[in-house]
């Protein structure tokens, strides 16, 4: 499929588009994503408020159509049905679709009808703070939000406790302290850092021990705008303590049958999970010192 050239006056092909839009500088946006916005059929957006700003910034006037996680699923499939003959672009409040927005269906179902996919790439919150957290982005693993409740949220930090790169994960004000203190319990004490309100007036980005960041935020006011907390790989050059070791077992025994929890420890701290099961058995009984 060829790409559409800027201030081109021919029609775009039938398809959808995936067009990344700011995440706060609006000086963001490429000429393709503008060019995209201004000829496309109709825009699928997130929040029709927020992307009718954007629509008029660049110039572009064009039907939107609101399509979010509780859409109706008839409304997808309408959607589908009508790439064969149009021009849809698919845009977010800000930054990249999919990416922790909704958008998975409405693509998946587009594929499948055998329709043209094609992006116009940009601006990416999580992968912008990982550019500047100063922690390894050789490898990484983006996690997203992470679940409210305080059980699956361990449950879901003990899984990414062996991840051998960067965890990088979304999250909002209000919630920031409770995940702060999760990851630190689930993950124990690493590099870290938060990014926040990027590519905005009040950029910052802190970077700290987890334990510190745990402390500057435990109690204090909710910090506004967007947030991405980023967590880096445990050092695997130094050897974990007995305490640690159990502390981390003990962590893990509250989401887990010992098994489970004996290899998930082992693979965090690079030990075998024959070594730990036992060690897991006798602290799920209650039978160690």
């Amino acid at each position: 499929m060829p790409h559409p050239a800027p201030d081109s006056e021919t029609p775009l092909p039938p398809g959808l588009y995936i067009v990344a839009t700011p995440i706060g500088n609006l000086g963001d946006i490429s000429a393709r994503a503008i060019d995209i916005l201004r000829r496309a059929d109709a825009v699928i957006c997130e929040d029709s408020r927020v992307t009718a700003k954007l629509m008029r910034h660049v110039g572009a006037s064009r039907p939107l159509v609101a399509f979010h996680d509780h859409s109706p699923r008839r409304l997808c499939d309408a959607l589908v049905a009508r790439l064969g003959r149009e021009a849809l672009a698919l845009v977010t409040d800000a930054g990249t679709p999919l990416v922790s927005d909704p958008g998975h269906e409405l693509v998946s179902g587009a594929l499948a009808a055998g329709h043209v996919v094609t992006t116009a790439p940009g601006p990416c919150a999580a992968i912008a703070a990982l550019s500047i957290a100063g922690l390894p982005a050789s490898q990484f693993f983006f996690a997203g939000f992470l679940p409210a409740r305080a059980s699956a949220r361990r449950q879901a930090i003990a899984a990414l406790a062996a991840v051998p790169g960067t965890l990088v994960f979304h999250e909002s004000g209000p919630r920031l302290a409770a995940t702060l203190a999760a990851l630190l319990d689930g993950l124990g004490d690493r590099q870290a850092a938060i990014a926040r309100e990027l590519t905005k007036l009040h950029e910052e980005v802190v970077r700290e021990q987890l334990s510190a960041l745990a402390r500057r935020h435990a109690g204090a006011p909710a910090p506004r705008g967007e947030i991405v907390v980023l967590v880096g790989p445990r050092d695997s050059d130094a050897g974990a303590s007995p305490d640690e070791v159990d502390a981390a077992l003990r962590r893990a025994l509250s989401t887990m049958p010992p098994g489970r929890a004996a290899a998930s420890v082992a693979a965090a701290f690079g030990l075998r999970r024959a070594d730990l099961y036992a060690r897991a058995l006798a602290l799920a009984q209650g039978e160690a010192p």
